[in-house]
């Protein structure tokens, strides 16, 4: 027989609640979530800019694999955190996982403005990889909880969207305010109020959701199997279910072509003579248009189906890529970050949707958990594999190398995935 966590104050919902799944029937609680998110975002989005400059101008670092040590650490803590926020959500809780990643946060904007030294921020690094991990999966498990199996497309775009956009407003903002004050201190006052706001929201207005995953599992049909292990949901999402593990995949492709975009992009076009306004301006096109771009995209994952949608969003990434490499100018890199932030879009909401579809509300979140583990495990990857190449060959070809490899992941999912959009109720 399946046996349940143990049940945790707040986890509980009356009769009346259990039965209002759905977005509409949780909309103030979704809404504050969706919120929640984009401060997390903010989080990310006022190093975008930032830190790669950082690094060569106050720091004075040089190699590019260097530059890329704090993406190497954000990227070895993050997918950590990740799968540390599915297991534990199963078990005690969404809302207390929420809470201690940003615990957690709230020192980072303090460690970069003060760093005496790049290990500093480093440090500063590993801290927000895990931030990111714990508060950014519990809101992705709390809006999946909420939403049912009908919408959860929409849910996961509004989620992922609210986040990205944030990413880009805050990367935008930062450049803006180091042209006309510095690199530091004055973008990471940002950071500072965003993890403060954050953090009291949380703590105060944010409820538990887990009640809502254990009532969808009390409405499906039991399937007489026992709960697996810990380990067998890392080996299913990893290798094993073969719509999962192509997900994992792609995950971990897409984002390590954001770890480029995060960590050799800024110095590509500091090269190229913009300025640093234009720089902040230009590093935000990408993510503004993946996080608005999932408004459409994770509504439209419901509607048409998971895989082809992700099958076109890598390759639309890799040809992307491709343009970045090969151009030169804010006239090739503008519509080529339009393209990056569309093709992004095209997949992260529909990769989270298809591990929900998959897996069952018992062990939903730890599957999230292991699924974002190797997504996130992208920006360590990317951080070496980008600053090796770079330094070996060049900058450009660090870029081809990505693009063909973002194209590469896009036959894996064409090839070994099955489609899982759950089908319309009759």
């Amino acid at each position: 027989m399946s046996r349940d966590p143990p049940r945790r104050r707040g986890a509980n919902l009356t009769g009346t609640e259990r039965q209002r799944l759905g977005l509409r029937a949780n909309l103030a609680q979704f809404c504050l979530l969706v919120a929640v998110n984009a401060l997390v975002g903010g989080m990310v989005g006022q190093e975008r800019v930032i830190l790669p400059l950082l690094a060569r101008e106050t720091f004075g670092l040089t190699a590019f694999s260097g530059i890329l040590t704090f993406l190497v650490a954000f990227g070895l803590t993050k997918p950590l955190a990740n799968l540390l926020a599915g297991v534990l959500s199963d078990r005690f809780g969404r809302k207390p996982v929420l809470v201690a990643g940003w615990l957690l946060g709230v020192p980072v904007p303090l460690l970069v403005i003060w760093a005496p030294s790049w290990g500093w921020i480093v440090f500063a690094n590993v801290l927000l990889g895990i931030n990111q991990g714990l508060a950014w999966s519990a809101t992705v498990i709390m809006k999946i909880d909420l939403a049912g199996p009908e919408r959860r497309g929409l849910a996961l775009g509004l989620n992922e969207a609210s986040g990205y956009i944030a990413v880009a407003v805050t990367g935008w903002a930062t450049g803006a305010i180091a042209a006309q004050y510095g690199l530091r201190p004055e973008p990471f006052f940002l950071g500072l109020a965003y993890a403060g706001l954050g953090l009291a929201l949380s703590s105060v207005f944010v409820k538990e959701t887990l009640g809502y995953a254990r009532y969808e599992a009390a409405q499906r049909s039991p399937s007489g199997m026992d709960r697996p292990s810990g380990r067998q949901v890392f080996m299913l999402t990893s290798f094993r279910d073969r719509a999962l593990s192509a997900c994992s995949q792609a995950g971990l492709v897409n984002n390590l072509n954001d770890a480029i975009a995060w960590g050799l992009f800024p110095l590509l076009f500091a090269r190229s003579g913009l300025s640093l306004a234009a720089i902040g301006a230009l590093a935000a096109v990408y993510p503004a248009v993946w996080g608005l771009g999932q408004l459409l995209t994770g509504a439209l994952s419901d509607r048409v189906g998971r895989k082809w949608l992700i099958v076109t969003g890598m390759w639309v990434q890799g040809g992307a890529l491709w343009l970045f490499a090969a151009g030169h100018g804010i006239e090739v890199w503008a519509p080529a970050s339009v393209l990056l932030g569309a093709g992004t879009a095209m997949v992260y909401p529909t990769l989270l949707a298809a591990v929900g579809d998959v897996a069952p509300p018992e062990w939903r979140a730890s599957a999230v958990g292991v699924y974002r583990l190797w997504r996130d495990s992208g920006f360590a990857v990317g951080g070496l594999l980008g600053g090796l190449l770079a330094d070996v060959y060049s900058l450009r070809a660090a870029i081809w190398m990505v693009a063909a490899l973002t194209a590469l992941s896009g036959f894996v999912v064409a090839v070994r995935m099955y489609e899982t959009r759950p089908p319309a109720p009759v």
